[in-house]
């Protein structure tokens, strides 16, 4: 199981989100008033996190929106290749390449600690650890 359901009126900016099967990081939540004839409506935006599209979606406030699980583990840099670096997680000493986010880089290095995360199937690197 990679995600959960929540409630779209109780997320919060700097949340998670699924739209359109990408995992997004909640900017914006905006909830009108209810009208005479229908029930509060939320316009919920968004960034992907993987690929930076901006995303929005209207449905009523009281609707369930899937929320990615965010799994957060450690691991260690074992190559820096240009923009990817090959990391290796120090649970289960598996390797996997991922690309360096801009905010990273000129800070990792080889044999160093790094957090990164993994969100429905998918890993990126968040932070330098130390």
């Amino acid at each position: 199981m990679t995600t959960t359901r929540a409630v779209i009126k109780n997320l919060k900016p700097g949340k998670f989100c699924v739209i359109d099967g990408e995992p997004c990081r909640v900017l914006n939540v905006t909830t009108s008033a209810p009208g005479k004839h229908g029930g509060t409506k939320a316009r919920l935006e968004a960034i992907g996190i993987f690929d930076n599209r901006r995303r929005s979606i209207v449905k009523p406030a009281s609707a369930e929106i899937e929320v990615p699980i965010v799994n957060k583990k450690i691991g260690q840099v074992v190559a820096i290749m240009g923009e990817t670096a090959q990391i290796m997680d120090l649970e289960t000493y598996e390797t996997f390449e991922s690309k360096i986010p801009d905010e990273l880089k000129g800070r990792l290095k080889q044999g160093g600690e790094v957090i990164y995360w993994i969100l429905m199937g998918r890993k990126m690197l968040v932070q330098v650890k130390g």
